[in-house]
């Protein structure tokens, strides 16, 4: 059984930082790019960051660079650095695992339940 399971979400203050952790069972880990997707409310599901098998991470341009995607193959681990956090940011937050790329929503194999992340002022 495939699992992708959250951890890290929460609420935090405009200019904050959250580090969101993914936890990954059942597939070939180091087979599989990684990444994350946000819902924010009332909105479709958009691609936040990737990482493909080798290590090599991509962004929209949106982050403005204040997003971090990393990868611990050793662990089955995927980790989302979220910095200078603003109110536009709020979604739940969803791992997400494809065999060849997780840049678009028809390229992802598994999802995670989501974790809730809520910036305040």
């Amino acid at each position: 059984q495939v699992q992708l399971v959250e951890t890290g979400g929460g609420l935090v203050q405009v200019g904050g930082s959250l580090r969101l952790s993914c936890a990954v069972s059942g597939i070939t880990f180091s087979d599989y790019a990684m990444g994350w997707f946000r819902a924010a409310p009332g909105k479709d599901r958009e691609f936040v960051a990737g990482i493909n098998s080798a290590g090599s991470p991509y962004y929209v341009d949106s982050n403005q660079g204040r997003f971090t995607i990393w990868r611990d193959n050793a662990k089955n681990m995927v980790y989302l650095q979220m910095n200078s956090l603003k109110l536009e940011d709020t979604a739940v937050y969803l791992c997400v695992a494809g065999r060849y790329t997780v840049r678009v929503k028809n390229t992802v194999d598994y999802w995670g339940q989501g974790t809730q992340v809520t910036v305040s002022s």
